[in-house]
């Protein structure tokens, strides 16, 4: 592969300045999450104008269910980033096409397989979620849409997990730029004159995740990318694949139980309120997501940074990587939580648009009702956004180590033990109201950032390492 291009998709992230690598890595991902996330609240955006809380319930429903198997994606990506990112702070060039041959070939007989068991079990799922008949129907048709366009979400996530590894994070937000444009005009389209409904916003996200992953590797390919994508690139190499699911599965398990216990929140909220609990989550679940996302991207910064330089040996920079972040994340976090606190109303307004309207079919109380309780919610569930910030960056470093064990048994412990219960607690047992539900988030985030800080002063994370000077392959072994 000639050098030049070699060096167009790598960064090195174990020299210079810790805070200027973080923010200039952690900026394009923000903006890819940030548009990913415009892209997902424009379906609950046109789908909630066009159709009301019933629409708007609908995808929210439906989009829990489809980031339960996004969580599974997310997982099995990780272990790819974290992968990549020691070998390439180890300086393994020569093992990087062989990862990312079976990282693909891995990812592809995931997505076939999750494919057939989602839609099997999309009816059973989306039941005892679904506040009325009407409801269900449009989740469904809004999750078995999504379900089919599994194949390029993984296709996608897996080309940036790749250049992330690789220090790169400025591809995959030119990728995810086509994919939220094209979304956004197709919501407007199918949601609006076409009159399609969620199912409408499931096609619009389904046919724009494949044109940027068509796009995406027509790119690569010109580019003279280290793995070309023909058939014979596939292979699956054992030894990797084990490795890649060491990691790769306990975030996927852990992706999954925090998905669940906010599916329980869903279900204890619709109890409460019917379709104004349902619709109150659904909304503040859409602006949630934008509102961690920073915690998020800087995570994700942390991951590949501290990867390398654990890989490379650094451990005093891999830790000072994860604590400027923290500080970084802290202060957009305080002014993300003053601003929530301030607009909330405005904010749930935008997705629900004039409440006399009559839309969806709710009476003009009903609807006020769900613009009500969805601003108290979002107001109590703001105090969350303070806390994320220690947690998802302590993460970052735990998944840096390959440790995601631990991350899985802190969710276990978060979500199972804790948000999930406390839930049922403050909204059933103690009848506390809607809006009082959302404080479980926040006591269940505070008992995982105890576990991390004890975590941290073990010193357990400077024992992680995947690749060893073992891992080498003799010289002159072709790949």
């Amino acid at each position: 592969m000639d050098k030049h291009q070699n060096e167009t998709f790598q960064k090195d992230l174990t020299q210079g300045s810790v805070a200027k690598h973080l923010i200039l890595f952690s900026l394009p991902f923000l903006a890819s999450n940030f548009l990913q996330a415009l892209y997902s609240m424009g379906d609950m955006f046109f789908v909630g104008r066009y159709g009301g809380p019933v629409g708007a319930s609908a995808v929210g429903i439906g989009g829990q269910v489809m980031y339960l198997t996004l969580s599974l994606i997310g997982g099995l990506t990780v272990g790819g980033t974290v992968l990549i990112a020691q070998l390439f702070g180890a300086k393994r060039q020569d093992q990087l096409s062989r990862t990312i041959g079976t990282m693909f070939s891995l990812y592809g007989i995931a997505a076939l397989a999750m494919t057939a068991l989602m839609l099997a079990l999309n009816p059973l799922i989306l039941r005892p979620l679904a506040t009325t008949p009407e409801v269900y129907e449009e989740a469904l048709r809004y999750v078995n849409v999504c379900t089919l366009g599994l194949l390029p979400i993984f296709g996608y996530n897996g080309v940036s997990a790749v250049l992330r590894g690789m220090g790169d994070s400025r591809h995959p937000l030119a990728f995810v730029t086509v994919a939220a444009l094209l979304n956004v005009a197709l919501d407007a389209l199918f949601c609006g004159p076409m009159g399609r409904g969620a199912a409408g916003a499931a096609w619009a996200t389904v046919i724009s995740q494949g044109v940027s992953f068509l796009l995406s590797v027509l790119y690569l390919r010109r580019r003279k990318f280290l793995f070309d994508f023909s058939p014979r690139s596939f292979r699956l190499d054992r030894e990797l694949a084990r490795k890649l699911l060491k990691i790769g599965l306990p975030s996927s398990i852990q992706g999954t139980l925090v998905t669940f216990s906010f599916m329980v929140l869903m279900a204890v909220a619709g109890s409460i309120a019917g379709v104004v609990g349902s619709t109150a989550l659904s909304i503040t679940g859409r602006v949630n997501s934008m509102a961690i996302l920073p915690a998020f991207a800087m995570q994700a910064a942390v991951s590949s940074m501290a990867g390398q330089n654990l890989g490379a040996g650094k451990h005093r920079r891999a830790f000072r990587t994860m604590a400027t972040a923290v500080g970084i994340t802290l202060g957009i976090s305080v002014a993300l939580f003053l601003l929530v606190r301030q607009f909330a109303t405005p904010i749930v307004q935008l997705f629900l648009g004039d409440i006399a309207s009559n839309r969806g079919g709710l009476d003009p109380e009903t609807a006020r009702q769900c613009v009500e309780q969805s601003a108290l919610y979002l107001r109590n569930l703001s105090w969350d956004y303070l806390l994320v910030s220690f947690v998802f960056n302590i993460a970052g470093l735990a998944i840096a180590a390959g440790q995601t064990r631990f991350a899985m048994a802190t969710a276990l412990v978060s979500s199972l033990l804790v948000r999930a219960p406390m839930a049922w607690l403050l909204g059933k047992t103690l009848d506390l109201g809607l809006a009082n539900m959302a404080f479980a988030a926040t006591i269940a985030t505070a008992v995982t950032l105890i576990i991390q800080l004890i975590y941290l002063a073990a010193g357990v994370w400077k024992k992680g390492k995947l690749v060893r000077p073992e891992d080498a392959l003799p010289e002159g072994v072709a790949l």
